[in-house]
């Protein structure tokens, strides 16, 4: 039988493992007529591109994660910072409608990604889904942790997933040269979780808290096939380089 409707998946989640999950808010969409704008735009009114695995992404994303995959050996993506005067100039070019990625250092690309991430009016994990997310972390079977994550993947709105799966795909892409960049599945999730899971007061801001949440993140960059599959099949588990 496939999970689909969220009444079912929501049932599923807490008689299975415990975990009650906040409903999101419904929000209307709101197209906004941004012009070029890239950054602080909410998601429907971006321009996107449809990609079979993942459907509608991003257009940014998809540019500046296919410019980034040819030069993912680059020693610390995402964590080394680029030239703030070349990425503001960057970033207004692309505000500005200019496609002007090819000639960009790599640092100053992933540096944008990670603002893009941050800078969305709803960010692509809704806060409604941190705590469930977190508990769902902290089951000890690794298959219940792996299926729990699913299904709560299939609770986020359409635009997200297709974001995140992509995302966590290109990731999941860059840790695999992790001999050559240095950046395991870890760490690029130590780098991106303040942009995709950001602890929201001073509770959460504990050491245990905040390792929870890269754990999340980390789970997602190693199986990316989390995202878009049926939750009545049961999730394989893909090794990944990372810092165990």
């Amino acid at each position: 039988m496939k999970v689909t409707d969220s009444s079912v998946i929501r049932l599923h989640l807490q008689v299975l493992y415990g975990i009650s999950v906040k409903r999101l808010e419904k929000r209307k969409e709101r197209l906004v007529l941004s012009g070029a704008k890239v950054f602080g735009v909410p998601l429907e009114s971006l321009p996107r591109q449809y990609l079979p695995e993942f459907g509608l992404v991003p257009c940014f994303l998809v540019d500046s994660c296919s410019f980034l995959l040819e030069r993912a050996g680059s020693v610390g993506l995402f964590r080394k910072s680029g030239s703030l005067p070349r990425i503001k100039a960057l970033r207004a070019k692309l505000n500005g409608g200019e496609g002007c990625l090819s000639t960009a250092p790599p640092y100053d690309v992933a540096a944008l990604i990670k603002q893009f991430c941050r800078e969305l009016p709803e960010p692509l994990l809704p806060c409604e889904l941190h705590a469930a997310l977190l508990k769902a972390q902290t089951l000890p079977g690794l298959q219940d942790r792996m299926s729990a994550l699913q299904l709560l993947s299939c609770l986020l709105p359409a635009r997200n997933c297709s974001s995140l799966h992509y995302l966590f795909h290109f990731l999941s892409k860059v840790s695999q040269r992790c001999s050559e960049n240095l950046m395991t599945s870890s760490n690029l999730a130590t780098v991106f979780m303040p942009c995709l899971l950001p602890p929201p007061n001073k509770t959460e801001m504990s050491q245990v808290r905040l390792e929870l949440r890269v754990l999340v993140l980390q789970t997602f960059i190693e199986n990316p096939h989390l995202f878009g599959n049926d939750p009545s099949c049961k999730p394989s588990v893909q090794p990944a380089c990372s810092d165990h």
